[in-house]
């Protein structure tokens, strides 16, 4: 399925694993299988809240090769490519793209970080290569750097670069970036909690964690406001907000992970150097899932 003008909820999918830490593609397929049920945009796989850091290239390949699979054309499947290496982003982009991946997800270099030409090339050296949509990923809470307007302003402006996935919570950042909004360049949320600010500002949707926990919800928040329902949308938004808040109570995906197991989803453990939550978070958490009618 083509990536355009994608409007929605897209869900950041985790990766489950047995206890054994191996990919547990059974429940992968179930998780799936649910997203598209409750009405999910797109998928992303790989992402941050997929534990690719963790995974070896053989398991990312094999992720994405199940999840083309399985969703089978019925939604956009994005899928996370990025490295602060620019020659691997570049490998893994062809070959993503090549195992049937509708849209690629590209972080800035985490740990290099790299000038603003630097960052630029970084990204436009990937979209020149590959025929596929390429989305920027803005995360500076994770890779120490943020995407410097003027560079994301060049890069909307590039035919094979979608949109950006704007996580960095600074929504005078947001503001500056939605100047580049159009036709062919489009922002997401990468904040649950400020989903709607977002698309107030011009945003298609959210690229979103709490959608693992309830899909159907996170679909309607969004599919509210687009079909002119803002009051609709911000009722439930506001009524959610704790349990979208708490997801990140410590670093994700732990709390979302965490949330799936408590709801009887099964999908397994973190690896490391992730790990299981303290027991005042969890109570936390728990609560804001009774509160949401979870449990």
């Amino acid at each position: 399925m083509k990536f355009e003008n994608i409007k929605g909820s897209i869900v950041a999918m985790i990766t489950p694993f047995r206890q054994d830490g191996s990919v547990n593609f059974d429940v992968l397929t179930e998780l799936l299988e649910r997203q598209i049920a409750g009405g999910t945009a797109a998928i992303l796989t790989l992402g941050t809240t997929g534990e690719y850091s963790t995974m070896t290239h053989e398991e990312d390949a094999a992720v994405v090769a199940h999840t083309v699979k399985v969703v089978n054309g019925r939604v956009p499947v994005i899928v996370g490519s990025g490295s602060n290496s620019t020659a691997t982003q570049l490998e893994k982009s062809v070959e993503y793209q090549d195992m049937g991946a509708d849209a690629l997800l590209l972080i800035a270099p985490y740990y290099n970080k790299a000038n603003p030409e630097g960052m630029y090339r970084h990204f436009a050296v990937t979209a020149d290569a590959v025929h596929i949509p390429c989305l920027l990923y803005n995360v500076p809470g994770r890779t120490g750097c943020s995407i410097p307007v003027p560079v994301v302003e060049r890069l909307s402006k590039h035919p094979n670069i979608a949109g950006i996935k704007e996580a960095s919570g600074d929504m005078s950042y947001a503001m500056k970036v939605a100047r580049c909004v159009g036709p062919d360049f489009a922002l997401y949320s990468g904040n649950d909690d400020i989903t709607l600010p977002i698309l107030s500002a011009g945003g298609s949707g959210v690229i979103s964690v709490y959608a693992n926990v309830m899909p159907a919800m996170c679909h309607q928040i969004t599919a509210d406001w687009f079909a002119g329902r803002q009051e609709e949308a911000l009722a439930n938004h506001l009524k959610y907000l704790d349990l979208m808040n708490n997801l990140f109570i410590e670093v994700n995906p732990i709390p979302v992970k965490s949330a799936m197991n408590m709801i009887g989803l099964n999908v397994g453990p973190m690896r490391l150097p992730l790990c299981e939550m303290s027991e005042e978070h969890q109570a936390i958490l728990r609560a804001s899932l009774k509160e949401a009618g979870l449990l």
